[in-house]
């Protein structure tokens, strides 16, 4: 009994221990953003640019990073591995510093002769989803700023509710929900009862959206750069129960801290002999279109995540 009590003890401080980190880690967190309101947003933007791309490469992230370009560009050299490795932090602190801007940085007005941060491609598409009345599912990748893609909805009066992963830190998680619900819509917490918030959504016609690059233990076996990888199949199982169209949207990061968005129109969804839409084809093809983007701008996407099952034994 001595023994369980003292294991039981020390578990207890160890749970204490994090959470005090997880508490003070956060309040860093928040004293930074909030000495960087006080900065013009193109000069913080920069600056935390300028700062990830020094300190990521001495995260043990970074390593992953590394070990997941190697796997994925194996006819890259060293040299062009790190590079976009570089880039990737540089793009990570952006991300970071946006989210204090984000209002500031969306100032697309189709009225302005001269363009702004942000230009938009479809826009026809926008304004066409907008006055259907049935539902639709949007879906993009970790890349550019993706946080830009639900306030551009906002803007042409469609309402999406997202599907997102709040970070690990509980008291970080809190905040990043309270800053994105400011001005992007409805949100739904990555965890037990998602998919039937989504689904309760959809059945009362309404709008989602969805990241489909991220890892998923219980996911669909599949491939992402000729590298096999298990994907959520929530998006495929949702299109087939509601019969929606299926839409996809990205952010590209342009020079002068610029942004391009992009929806692109339906795609076309694999279907079996009797009509039904195929699962597991349909999720590959989800895989394919963000590896095609990922190749065009690999360093705007986040490369220190571990997407495939069979990497970093030793992280």
């Amino acid at each position: 009994m001595s023994k369980l009590h003292t294991k039981f003890s020390v578990c207890c401080i160890k749970i204490k221990l994090k959470s005090l980190w997880d508490w003070l880690w956060a309040h860093a967190i928040a004293a930074i953003l909030i000495g960087l309101k006080h900065l013009p947003a193109k000069a913080g933007i920069n600056m935390f640019a300028r700062i990830a791309r020094v300190l990521g490469p001495f995260m043990q992230r970074h390593q992953i990073a590394l070990a997941n370009l190697r796997a994925a560009y194996p006819e890259k050299n060293e040299k062009e591995i790190r590079e976009i490795a570089y880039e990737m932090w540089e793009n990570m602190g952006r991300l970071f510093a946006e989210y204090v801007f984000l209002d500031k940085i969306f100032d697309f007005d189709p009225q302005k002769e001269k363009p702004g941060l942000i230009e938009i491609s479809g826009i026809e598409l926008f304004e066409k989803i907008r006055d259907e009345k049935r539902p639709h599912i949007f879906f993009t990748a970790h890349t550019g700023n993706f946080e830009l893609l639900p306030i551009c909805a906002g803007v042409f009066g469609l309402s999406v509710t997202a599907l997102f992963r709040p970070p690990n830190n509980p008291y970080i998680a809190k905040r990043v929900l309270r800053a994105r619900r400011t001005s992007m819509g409805h949100l739904v917490p990555s965890k037990a009862g998602a998919a039937w918030a989504l689904a309760g959504k959809l059945n009362k016609g309404g709008n989602i959206g969805m990241l489909v690059d991220q890892k998923f233990h219980r996911g669909i076996q599949g491939t992402f750069f000729n590298l096999p990888v298990k994907t959520n199949l929530l998006l495929a199982k949702l299109a087939r129960q509601f019969n929606c169209d299926v839409y996809p949207a990205r952010c590209i990061r342009l020079p002068e801290g610029r942004y391009r968005l992009e929806l692109y129109p339906r795609i076309d969804l694999p279907r079996s002999k009797d009509g039904v839409i195929d699962i597991e084809k349909t999720t590959q093809k989800l895989n394919d279109i963000v590896e095609s983007w990922v190749r065009e701008y690999p360093g705007q996407w986040m490369w220190f995540h571990k997407r495939w099952a069979i990497m970093h034994k030793g992280y």
